[in-house]
């Protein structure tokens, strides 16, 4: 047996359990958790590297062959999802040894952080939609304690909306899956990709793609099911936030991408169009909402479902450039996004506040800080040579091939509202004169914010100037996804269907 799509998932839960064992004793619990981040990146770098050189590989658990064991499958999609998420997990964790308080760390933050790492493995990394519903769940609860940690008030009130809203998403997902069983009786994905091919009922196999569509809705926070996310995202540590923005919703939009492709491509015109207006009604509404704040994190939370749409475009325009835009979309926002909560987290630490308001003077202040604010917003944006900058050139220019005008308008334009918004926190922020509040960080954890900063604005720069082999990468990774019959092989086996 393959080990390796195995050991992503293994490698988070031997370290909460390791953490939960070092109980109560704070410098044994940092050190597991950054060991084990580094590991789980190590192990998704050898996944990656395996699955781009020899293909497809699917693991049955137990040697239950499927459709009837769990499976576990890395194509190149699922493979770069892991490797990025190992990237977020070790910078994270790093800077968690300066950013997370004694208290939380005491009371279970790194087994918590490491038990939703767990649960964002798994899920790239399934093969059947009921073992996809149980990840999702230990996404859930790791990360509604993740956020209610703590017990300040604000963080009770984002937690319950949070949570809240996605057990609704969780129960209608539960209930189409149970239909969904009920009508080809499996939830093996490549089981289900033959036989839904072959269904006689069309018109129930389009309505449970909407089911679906509903319920993953949800969770990547589209038009019009975000309302919970710029009500929660804000609330938590800047690390937590930072995770939470980076990774949670492009688990949702990573299982669209993968039903859409897989599964529900029945009825392209009708599902794929639905979210194509989707996505240009979540970049303008989400780009409108974050214009209208002024407070660093909920401008970065409103940011975050503007991006979505950019991420779900290429899925509703359906072809091989597109979704290649789009899995490159979704590696940079990553990387930017994640980067930018930390960015605001090091400015509250020099003026504790968020307020945009109360924040400036930070150029004159912290000259690199400001620098490593600008290459994160500035690719937000999608200003050359920036990472955004070529994935958004992706995605319009696989729009305009297909004549959607309309799409590429808005995307544009929602471009230049990011732009906006992006130069209101550097002028608030950064280079409007102010004064320091003296809550600033000690020397020696201040390298441990700026190193993890650092780090990902470099892998953001790299993504920019030399961005041809990652394109390429996901240029394949897209490949695989619209010819989804070596994955059916690698799953069930015997001849390419």
């Amino acid at each position: 047996m393959n080990l390796l799509p195995v050991l992503p998932l293994l490698i988070p839960l031997v370290t909460a359990l390791a953490c939960l064992l070092a109980w109560g004793r704070r410098s044994a619990q940092r050190s597991l958790g950054v060991a084990g981040a580094a590991a789980l990146l190590g192990a998704a770098m050898a996944l990656l590297r395996t699955v781009s050189r020899t293909g497809i590989v699917a693991v049955q658990i137990g040697n239950w062959p499927a459709p009837f064991g769990i499976t576990l499958v890395a194509d190149l999609f699922s493979a770069i999802m892991v490797t990025v998420t190992g990237v977020i997990a070790l910078v994270v964790a790093v800077y968690s040894l300066a950013a997370m308080d004694a208290r939380r760390e005491v009371f279970g933050y790194y087994p918590l952080l490491h038990l939703l790492l767990l649960g964002v493995c798994g899920a790239f990394l399934t093969g059947d939609l009921f073992n996809l519903y149980v990840w999702f769940e230990v996404m859930l609860i790791a990360s509604f304690v993740l956020l209610a940690l703590g017990g300040e008030r604000p963080q009770l009130e984002g937690a319950i909306k949070y949570v809240t809203l996605n057990l609704m998403s969780s129960a209608l997902f539960l209930a189409a899956v149970g239909v969904l069983y009920g009508t080809a009786g499996t939830l093996n994905m490549a089981d289900l990709a033959v036989k839904l091919r072959a269904s006689a009922a069309p018109g129930l196999v389009t309505t449970l793609a909407v089911l679906f569509l509903v319920a993953f809705g949800v969770k990547a926070a589209i038009f019009p099911l975000f309302f919970w996310l710029p009500a929660a995202y804000h609330t938590p540590p800047v690390a937590v936030s930072a995770v939470f923005a980076g990774l949670l919703t492009k688990v949702g939009v990573y299982v669209m991408i993968r039903v859409f492709t897989l599964l529900f491509v029945q009825d392209v015109g009708y599902t794929h169009q639905i979210i194509l207006v989707v996505s240009g009604l979540t970049m303008v509404t989400g780009v409108l909402g974050a214009v209208a704040q002024n407070e660093f994190r909920r401008v970065l939370s409103f940011h975050i479902i503007s991006q979505i749409g950019y991420m779900i475009l290429g899925l509703g325009l359906f072809t091989p450039a597109a979704l290649a835009g789009s899995i490159f979309y979704i590696v940079h926002h990553i990387m930017v996004k994640t980067n930018l909560f930390l960015v605001s987290g090091a400015a509250y630490r020099l003026r504790g506040t968020f307020e945009l308001k109360s924040l400036g003077g930070l150029y004159r202040e912290a000259p690199a800080l400001s620098i490593l604010f600008l290459i994160p917003a500035l690719s937000l944006a999608g200003m050359p040579p920036l990472s955004g900058f070529f994935a958004k050139l992706a995605l319009v220019k696989a729009g305009m091939e297909r004549g959607e005008y309309i799409i590429v308008a808005a995307a544009l334009g929602v471009g230049l509202l990011t732009l906006f918004s992006m130069t209101k926190i550097w002028a608030e922020a950064f280079w409007k004169p102010g004064e320091a509040s003296g809550a600033g960080a000690a020397p020696g954890s201040w390298a441990w914010i700026i190193g993890p900063i650092t780090a990902l604005a470099l892998v953001t720069v790299v993504l920019g100037l030399v961005g041809q082999p990652f394109f390429a990468l996901a240029r394949r990774a897209a490949e695989q996804l619209l010819n989804p019959a070596a994955y059916i092989q690698a799953v069930l086996g015997g001849p390419p269907r």
